[in-house]
């Protein structure tokens, strides 16, 4: 009653007590509404494997003074992996490593682990994933790399609950999946570059590059965007094709065309022109209201040659922490970078939320994680035939959950943070 009627401001020992016991409250109550609506919830609850594990943890990991999860190691997890390639139906078929044949397992078996923490990053908690979301929409925007890693997360949460298909499009690079218990649902939005771009006609070999309309978001993505609470973009290996750039539909130059009369361009032009449009895009949005997290590159390994010259990854462990990026990759993460605090200062002053999902580094350090020939069968005619861009399923890239969960819980923290702090002012 003191809090209620005094006429001077909460002691901070006061606001420090209200805050702390409404986060406990935060933490505890979507875990038992389930028991609310249905005393016999768990008990109806169709499990796909007798070895699912759920884990139900009350740590939170994020960026809390100086603890940065995204600065760290990787470490051993013997409990790991968390599904199979038996338990999941979710694995692309060239991510289905354990299918092909991989000997190793060691490479299923590290979990990340961050310098200056208090407590270690969590393992992904499928339960406490699908309590967070309820009720709520998550958009995958990229390429097969942005699949690839909503994929995993699909298998990790088969501990718990598998999707249905709720598609209004038939396309399997626009599906919808929904899990029934929490209306949830996730999606993918298939885009090579995140602009507007045409593919080169199929067995055409003049002028057989990408026309990229660096200018102009690719509206399959940016027309939906609004259905969604998060958003989760990411792009890279695309850009490394032929291509030319149009801005204002015209010809302003081109990355490795070949073609006579144009100014030749660095990938990196395009790459940096391609995330600005995109943000403008999020930033201009009337209809979404939600999160946008930039996921950033994932690199891949190619060791002993291009990946059309014989180039493969072997290797059958993490690299050590203070193996250094090569110049490539660490120049696309620093254009994404740049370009998200550029349109960051924009989206405070308009009120859009956008957040840096920043795993780069962490991936960097995986050159054991990619499918190399064990995506297909021996004598398969594929034109990748060493993977070494995506990544086996289960495996590294299930890691990136991991960082999602700390980062969406941190999200909804501070919406309870600052709720209270309107009660309170």
């Amino acid at each position: 009653m003191e809090l209620l009627h005094s006429a001077k401001a909460p002691s901070k020992q006061k606001l420090l007590i209200i805050v702390t016991i409404s986060i406990s409250l935060f933490t505890i109550i979507p875990l038992l509404y389930p028991f609310v609506e249905d005393p016999n919830f768990f008990f109806k609850q169709q499990h796909p494997s007798q070895t699912s594990i759920v884990k139900l943890q009350d740590s939170v990991a994020t960026r809390r003074g100086s603890c940065d999860i995204f600065s760290g190691e990787w470490v051993p997890d013997p409990e790991a992996p968390y599904y199979t390639n038996t338990t999941c139906w979710a694995i692309h078929e060239h991510q289905n490593c354990m299918r092909f044949g991989r000997p190793d397992t060691d490479f299923i078996k590290w979990k990340w682990k961050p310098y200056g923490c208090e407590d270690d990053l969590p393992v992904f908690d499928p339960l406490r994933f699908l309590e967070t979301v309820r009720g709520k929409t998550m958009a995958f925007v990229g390429d097969s790399v942005s699949r690839n890693h909503m994929q995993s997360l699909i298998c990790l949460l088969s501990q718990v609950e598998y999707p249905v298909d709720a598609s209004v499009n038939t396309n399997d690079y626009f599906k919808r999946w929904t899990y029934e218990t929490y209306n949830f649902t996730i999606a993918p939005f298939w885009t090579t570059h995140l602009v507007k771009s045409t593919e080169p006609e199929p067995g055409k070999t003049e002028h057989s590059v990408f026309d990229l309309y660096l200018d102009e978001a690719d509206e399959r993505w940016t027309a939906e965007i609004g259905d969604f609470d998060y958003v989760i973009i990411s792009s890279g290996h695309w850009h490394y094709r032929p291509s030319v750039y149009y801005e204002n539909q015209t010809i302003i130059g081109c990355h490795y065309c070949q073609l006579p009369n144009i100014s030749d361009f660095s990938m990196f032009y395009g790459y940096r022109k391609a995330f600005r449009t995109a943000f403008k895009a999020i930033l201009d949005s009337e209809t979404f209201e939600g999160v946008m997290y930039l996921r950033t590159f994932a690199p891949s390994h190619f060791e002993g040659g291009l990946w059309n010259e014989g180039g493969n990854c072997l290797r059958k462990g993490p690299y050590q922490r203070n193996e250094t990026q090569d110049d490539v990759t660490m120049k696309l993460h620093r254009i994404q970078v740049e370009e998200f605090e550029r349109a960051e200062v924009e989206a405070k002053r308009k009120g859009k939320r956008l957040r840096l999902l920043d795993t780069t580094q962490a991936m960097w350090l995986r050159p054991d994680g990619h499918p190399s020939r064990y995506g297909h069968l021996p004598e398969a005619n594929v034109s990748l035939y060493n993977d070494c861009v995506h990544w086996c399923l289960p495996g590294p890239i299930d890691n990136l959950n991991d960082f999602l969960l700390a980062m969406i819980k941190r999200e909804e923290e501070k919406g309870l943070l600052a709720q209270v702090r309107k009660m309170m002012s």
